[in-house]
């Protein structure tokens, strides 16, 4: 028997036990009144298992509501469903957790690298949706095997071992691709460029980066562009005269490197449906040399989490 048949044969007779429970509460009347329900009245396993349908943070408030949710909240049944199934596969065998919850909050504390190095993965608090971040050696960039035009450098204060730094090119392209079924299903992820500037930075100051994410193969409509700018600095009122539109501009990030939003979409997910996302970061059309970045990655993570 399956994982997943095992746990709906044993929902099914934790159903059946709640009815025969409701039934002798039914039956059991005081002056023709039926005695209420308690929460001590059903299963004792029921409530744990009732909790992981939920969030972990509707568990930790759950928590807070009775001495039975409490007991009940630290049970494996409940933590178990909000880690990843194969979470085995990408923590360390010598590390040892005293219980799933435990261990959930550690991944959610502690990204872990997987795909030998080139991303890293880690879990929101609240909701158990997992982020990951891909590395620069995961991304296409053009001009990247010449060495004159880009480096890769080590720094400690990066998510990975090394970050690639621009050196000069006119052409400035960068490509990422993730298949969705590493992602959480049914949910909306945003997508992010994280980079950080070196002192001697330039051939970005109003200029406008086209930036898009969508399924891969897919013709994109004009809508699901964006226009974006590497300089903070960049003039509110600037606007692109060939497009006529705002540039966003980066935001600074907790850990001191910068982020631009390049997108959003949505992961329906399911065993039918995976799909491979790309995103594009591109400026062709102002052949002048660029110069100064330093790019860390592209962070997936679901919309509006910071």
């Amino acid at each position: 028997m399956t994982k997943t048949k095992f746990m709906h044969e044993h929902f099914r007779k934790l159903v059946q036990r709640i009815k025969k429970t409701l039934r002798l509460s039914a039956s059991d009347k005081s002056h023709g009144v039926a005695e209420p329900l308690s929460l001590d009245d059903l299963p004792e396993e029921c409530i744990p298992l009732i909790i992981s349908f939920t969030s972990p943070l509707d568990a930790c408030v759950l928590a807070s509501v009775s001495k039975t949710f409490e007991s009940a909240v630290k049970s494996d049944i409940v933590w178990e469903k909000f880690i990843p199934p194969e979470y085995e596969s990408f923590i360390s065998q010598s590390r040892d957790f005293s219980s799933k919850k435990e261990l959930y909050f550690a991944l959610c504390d502690e990204s872990v690298l997987i795909d030998d190095g080139k991303k890293c993965l880690w879990i929101e608090k609240a909701n158990a949706k997992r982020c990951i971040m891909l590395s620069e050696m995961k991304l296409s960039i053009t001009w990247g095997n010449y060495p004159q035009s880009w480096r890769w450098i080590p720094d400690p204060q990066a998510m990975f071992e090394t970050v690639a730094e621009l050196l000069g090119v006119c052409l400035f392209e960068i490509r990422g691709k993730i298949n969705s079924c590493i992602l959480s299903p049914r949910t909306r992820y945003s997508a992010y460029i994280v980079f950080t500037k070196t002192d001697i930075c330039y051939g970005f100051e109003n200029v406008a980066v086209e930036v898009v994410v969508g399924l891969v193969g897919q013709d994109l409509e004009e809508s699901c562009r964006r226009y974006v700018c590497f300089d903070e600095a960049t003039d509110e009122q600037f606007r692109w005269r060939d497009r006529g539109k705002n540039l966003v501009k980066p935001e600074w990030r907790k850990d001191g490197w910068m982020e631009i939003k390049l997108g959003e979409f949505f992961n329906e997910g399911g065993l039918l449906n995976y799909d491979e996302i790309e995103m594009v970061a591109l400026e062709n059309k102002q052949r002048h040399w660029k110069r100064g970045l330093i790019i860390g990655g592209i962070e997936i993570r679901p919309a509006n989490i910071r």
